[in-house]
């Protein structure tokens, strides 16, 4: 796969699986992905989160048993990401390379990719999707990242508690880690993860984030046009 022309995505599982398989979004996002492709030689690397569904049976194992351990869930978490990239994969069968890429370190696949598309999951315990997409943006040399979420900024604090909280349209990745807690636990609810975060400073890449349900805002950052969603990076 080359790098020019090329987004690295991290598609949020709350957008894929927000309570059950959401087939409507699912379909436009198709549309507007094969459009970019066909009619803007766009290509595209799709990392998928595991979401609602990968919370859902971390929670449930440890109602059940007070022995799961946190890389027991990472690893339900894990699956889930890789059932939900099995999904992606399959809907864009005629534009994506046949295989998922579960190890951001093994670049081998996207050397031999022909096709627009190569989806990839989630990798082992430790680590979130956040981190997966992080690392695949420096090794492909891209350098920037779009995080599709169910929120259309990053917020100075959580708008949901908080009614004062007021939308970044820019921040560093040190303000970003500010924010929130410096430890990866399975199931964080934050814009990045600590230890992604932690790694783009370092490499100098760029995150994009914004609401993956507002497609029409998807397609004029991938024309190049205004956009509403937040940029994170050094500097």
């Amino acid at each position: 796969m080359q790098k020019e022309n090329t987004f690295v995505v991290n598609l949020g599982g709350s957008i894929i699986v927000p309570e059950e398989i959401d087939g409507k979004f699912l379909k436009e996002f198709r549309d507007i992905i094969v459009k970019q492709i066909e009619e803007k030689d766009q290509k595209f690397v799709f990392i998928t989160g595991g979401g609602k569904t990968a919370r859902n049976y971390a929670s449930v194992a440890g109602e059940i048993s007070e022995h799961v351990t946190n890389e027991d869930k990472d690893w339900l978490g894990i699956h889930a990401t890789r059932l939900n990239a099995h999904l992606v994969r399959t809907i864009f069968r005629d534009y994506a390379y046949p295989r998922i890429n579960t190890n951001p370190h093994d670049l081998e696949d996207f050397y031999k990719c022909k096709e627009p598309i190569i989806i990839a999951a989630g990798w082992r315990p430790g680590f979130s999707t956040d981190y997966d997409t992080a690392l695949l943006a420096k090794y492909l040399e891209i350098g920037k990242m779009i995080n599709l979420s169910n929120i259309d900024y990053i917020y100075d604090k959580d708008p949901n508690k908080f009614s004062d909280a007021k939308k970044l349209d820019e921040l560093s990745w040190n303000e970003l880690q500010n924010m929130i807690d410096n430890k990866w636990t399975p199931g964080m609810n934050a814009p990045f993860d600590p230890v992604a975060i932690k790694f783009s400073n370092e490499e100098n890449l760029e995150l994009i984030t914004m609401n993956g349900r507002n497609l029409e805002n998807l397609k004029n950052y991938l024309n190049g046009d205004k956009f509403e969603g937040s940029v994170v990076k050094n500097g």
